[in-house]
């Protein structure tokens, strides 16, 4: 008889079967458990609960169809370990790790001068160690970025801005960021003086219209400051100075300044014709809202209407921002660390050269209507070349730039920029289009883009075949430093 076949040898055998099988699940388990034991024998575990920072400035971010609805347990790459680098009172006496930063972070709203010691900002420093720092630290050890080379060749009366032709095809919103070159974060040229002089004009008039700071910026604001000024003493050092850390020599303006005497946004103000945003960490859902800002370039509003606002509401007038870019613009200023700053450009043109144009102001009345005796000669590519960085004591991201008027006639000899231009302006998305207000301009400009093109063509600057795109060294035209360097003389 078959021993299979007798169902009481059958039941024996199931039973064998059943626990050698649970034998074997023991015997592997244990030996696994043994295995990986020797393998991660040594390695240290990351205390860091920060995600990677997976945002490539030079690929499209990836989108999600719902946005965190806060980051308040996400704190910015940390950089206190810059501490054990510098000679000073403030070195660091103990590893922090991120949930005490966490608990005992010091509000978006509080002044450091008058907040406990023990208190954190986002990036691990302690109130204590930040005052042990005292005045103008090594920022370049703190940030992780250089200071900038010498520019000993550098004119004042003679620089041009580099030009700038931040086109792209196909157009698209997208942040379109690229690695800052750090030389140039704060790029001086022949309008010094009187952008200078039109600035403080404008701050003596509108006031908080154009500068203004919230509680709780202070110890921002004075980083920021204390920055800049650490840069144009390094790069510009025949134009400026800075004694005992307190005293700025500028040597363009002829002037000497006690830097403790006023805000720190007013010496910038004072000295340097740029514009400057600071955006601060909330400490609940960890989003970023405008805390401080000299900005005297804009066009449709000014601080007044953005002070306090979060990020997105700062934006909110921008076509599809919400839909393409806000979560990736959240993200990135949740991630992005001190050592990668980043840089930009936005354009638009404009009749003359209007720098500063709030809500209501007359000159938006040049945008209604085509006038039919506009000349090409009064209308110019306006580019605002901005950067962005995070500060690495606050923990603030700063976004800053500067309004550069080029006369369109300069598209004439730059190889592709009339064909690109003309094929932006008559193909481009039509809400972009009239966000960027090229209307009241292009039928004057159009015509003459497409002669520009065409003789482009004739004379070999580009090929017979060339359709238009996105320069290849974008922002940059080809030969624009032969032409940069020829018109401004060095």
């Amino acid at each position: 008889m078959d021993f299979l076949s007798i169902p009481e040898n059958l039941w024996r055998v199931g039973f064998i079967l059943l626990a050698a099988t649970g034998v074997y699940a023991f015997i592997n388990r244990t030996f696994g458990r043994w295995i990986l034991a020797r393998v991660t024998r040594g390695r240290r575990h990351s205390t860091a609960r920060t995600p990677p920072l997976s945002f490539s400035p030079h690929k499209k971010a990836a989108t999600s169809p719902t946005a965190p609805s806060s980051y308040g347990n996400v704190l910015p790459p940390q950089r206190r370990h810059a501490l054990a680098d510098l000679s000073c009172d403030a070195s660091p006496g103990r590893d922090v790790h991120e949930d005490e930063v966490r608990r005992h972070i010091l509000p978006m709203s509080a002044n450091y001068m008058t907040s406990p010691c023990d208190k954190y900002t986002p990036m691990g420093f302690s109130v204590a160690e930040i005052k042990g720092l005292a005045d103008f630290p090594d920022y370049a050890t703190l940030s992780g970025v250089p200071l900038p080379s010498p520019y000993p060749e550098f004119n004042i009366e003679k620089a041009l801005p580099r030009p700038y032709r931040p086109f792209r095809w196909a157009y698209h919103q997208t942040m379109s960021l690229t690695k800052l070159e750090t030389d140039w974060w704060i790029e001086l040229e022949s309008t010094y003086k009187s952008r200078i002089a039109q600035r403080k004009e404008l701050y003596a008039k509108n006031r908080k219209e154009v500068l203004d700071a919230i509680p709780g910026s202070e110890l921002a604001c004075k980083e920021l400051m204390e920055m800049v000024l650490q840069f144009i003493c390094a790069r510009y050092p025949q134009y400026f100075t800075l004694k005992s850390k307190r005293v700025l020599q500028n040597n363009i303006l002829g002037t000497e300044q006690d830097v403790t005497a006023k805000h720190p946004l007013e010496v910038l103000l004072d000295n340097v014709p740029e514009d400057f945003a600071i955006m601060l960490r909330d400490e609940t859902t960890g989003f970023y809202f405008l805390r401080a800002a000299v900005i005297c370039s804009a066009l449709g509003w000014n601080v007044a209407s953005k002070i306090g606002k979060q990020l997105h509401e700062i934006h909110e007038p921008i076509p599809d921002y919400k839909e393409k870019m806000q979560f990736s613009m959240d993200r990135f200023f949740t991630k992005m660390p001190t050592e990668k700053p980043i840089q930009r450009g936005s354009w638009g043109l404009e009749i003359g050269q209007p720098l500063y144009m709030p809500p209501g102001d007359p000159h938006e009345l040049h945008r209604l209507s085509q006038r039919a005796d506009l000349t090409i000669d009064e209308c110019h590519l306006r580019v605002d070349w901005q950067t962005l960085r995070r500060l690495p004591l606050s923990g603030a991201v700063v976004f800053n730039f500067k309004g550069l008027f080029t006369p369109i006639t300069e598209f004439r000899n730059e190889p592709g920029v009339p064909g690109l231009v003309m094929k932006i302006i008559t193909e481009g998305k039509k809400n972009l289009m009239d966000y960027k207000s090229v209307w009241h301009v292009q039928h004057v400009v159009l015509p003459q883009l497409k002669e520009w093109a065409e003789e482009q063509k004739e004379n070999g600057l580009v090929p017979e075949d060339w359709e238009a795109s996105t320069l290849d060294d974008s922002p940059w035209f080809k030969g624009w430093q032969e032409k940069w360097h020829r018109q401004q003389g060095f």
